[in-house]
């Protein structure tokens, strides 16, 4: 019944290129991370300004990126605007998936981490004369950024993770592409992901014990 002979020697010469793929992999990562903080600092903005229209997009975005999933959303980047003439390559399409993904759920991060901070802060920072956006900016942010800190490393973490979908729309050129490129090509399944797999944990354990230590050293007081 199991006559399945592993030759791991053939995967290991690819190691390579697969950590080629990796780096790829942490780019798109990265890059979605930090248009998702951004996008999320202004939906924040958004639900703290009291204007309905506002507050309505970005709750709407919020709820879309959180209750569909990502693989949907990485399709509606590359084949549902091609429906309307916007054609984004496979790279552009993970990217803008992943990084409306994290728009999201950063976004309710933030909001969670702000009900930790005293409405206090805010209005000592007015008491000074400092306008409301001078206050948000250089007191309430910090702190914001700061309770928010491992809940973003999670999110670091999953949008990694999530990059492995990018093999759905064409994309080739990350740990997850390559490595079903050299599948199809030598038929060697379990090796060649066995060693992605690794790859994929070595990096989450990575970020994630980095981020324990940057955090243990930035904010011990």
């Amino acid at each position: 019944m199991f006559n399945y002979t592993f030759h791991w020697n053939q995967a290991l010469r690819s190691l390579p290129q697969l950590l080629e793929g990796a780096l790829v992999t942490l780019e798109i990562a990265v890059l979605s991370m930090v248009i998702g903080m951004v996008i999320a600092v202004f939906f924040t903005l958004f639900r703290l300004s009291g204007n309905r229209y506002l507050n309505a997009f970005a709750v709407a975005w919020i709820e879309i990126a959180r209750n569909t999933p990502a693989l949907f959303q990485i399709y509606m980047a590359h084949f549902g605007l091609g429906s309307f003439g916007i054609h984004l390559s496979p790279y552009a399409a993970l990217l803008a998936g992943i990084a409306f993904n994290n728009a999201g759920y950063l976004s309710e991060n933030f909001r969670g981490a702000l009900k930790a901070i005293p409405d206090t802060q805010s209005r000592a920072g007015r008491s000074l004369g400092m306008t409301w956006l001078q206050s948000f900016r250089l007191i309430v942010m910090p702190q914001m950024f700061r309770v928010a800190f491992l809940p973003m490393t999670n999110q670091m973490v999953w949008a990694i993770l999530m990059t492995s979908l990018g093999v759905t729309v064409g994309m080739s050129t990350d740990l997850a592409g390559i490595t079903q490129a050299l599948n199809a090509r030598s038929f060697r399944t379990f090796e060649f992901f066995a060693i992605a797999a690794v790859i994929y944990y070595i990096i989450a354990k990575i970020v994630t014990l980095g981020a324990r230590l940057l955090a243990a050293r930035m904010f011990r007081y």
